[in-house]
């Protein structure tokens, strides 16, 4: 079972608190201060489309990318309910296919811990450069090492609500940053619950492994800070750390 199989049918539902407007309003915020102008924007691991339908809904035109097709669905189907207009693509985001000449590519979320090898990130940095014009940017975000290390890993998280209810268990792997969450959910249908289980697999790297495979894909990384403020620097406290990177000519 991929990841998100049957989980993007209750993802929604446990993501409500999401601070999908933070990101939103630090994409803006981002364009504003480090870029020229932006038009054309690719959300990288776009989910079910929270952010691509914000950044839509502000004039920018944007394609969304996931590998998951059941939470492409679900997106597909938000951006008709709010008729925006969105191109939807099922790609690996290893292997892009047909992307050139964007603006900017953003990636929020968790998405780039799902990238759990340096080849592979390395591999995902050179498509986006790939897929960027000239001094188009480059905003991702990761959970930082010493929150994964401190807050996540080994621990247990549990909700419940009349409808649905899940547990969550973070166990490390072999290697520094390296998890796995197993997930189990209960989710009601016409009074009958049904269960699930899901394993997530994530890992997070050093911030200057992060700067060294962007300087090796031909980016200039610009800023680094954390927890969406462009003014708050990484610390021990920091929960995630975000990029901005341009790719160079």
């Amino acid at each position: 079972m991929s990841a998100y199989e049957d989980l993007a049918y209750v993802y929604d539902t446990y993501m409500l608190h999401a601070p999908y407007d933070k990101w939103f309003m630090f994409s803006k915020q981002c364009f504003g201060l480090f870029s020229s102008g932006i038009d054309n924007i690719i959300d990288l691991g776009c989910g079910t489309g929270e952010i691509a339908n914000r950044l839509a809904a502000d004039n920018y035109a944007v394609t969304g990318v996931d590998y998951s097709e059941e939470m492409l669905a679900i997106a597909q189907q938000k951006a008709a309910d709010k008729a925006v207009n969105i191109q939807w693509l099922h790609q690996d985001m290893r292997e892009l296919v047909g992307l050139t000449n964007y603006d900017a590519v953003v990636s929020f979320c968790d998405v780039l811990n799902y990238v759990t090898s340096i080849e592979d990130v390395q591999q995902v940095f050179e498509q986006v450069n790939q897929s960027l014009k000239v001094d188009g940017l480059f905003i991702f975000d990761v959970h930082a090492l010493d929150y994964v290390e401190h807050h996540l890993i080994d621990q247990t998280f549990a909700d419940v609500d009349t409808n649905n209810a899940y547990i969550w268990f973070c166990t490390p792997g072999d290697n520094e940053g390296e998890m796995f969450h197993d997930l189990t959910f209960f989710m009601e249908q016409d009074g009958v619950y049904k269960r699930f289980d899901e394993t997530h697999h994530q890992r997070t790297f050093s911030i200057q492994t992060y700067e060294k495979l962007l300087k090796q894909t031909n980016f200039e990384l610009i800023h680094i800070c954390a927890d969406f403020s462009l003014d708050k620097e990484v610390d021990n406290e920091s929960e995630r750390i975000f990029f901005i990177a341009k790719k160079r000519s």
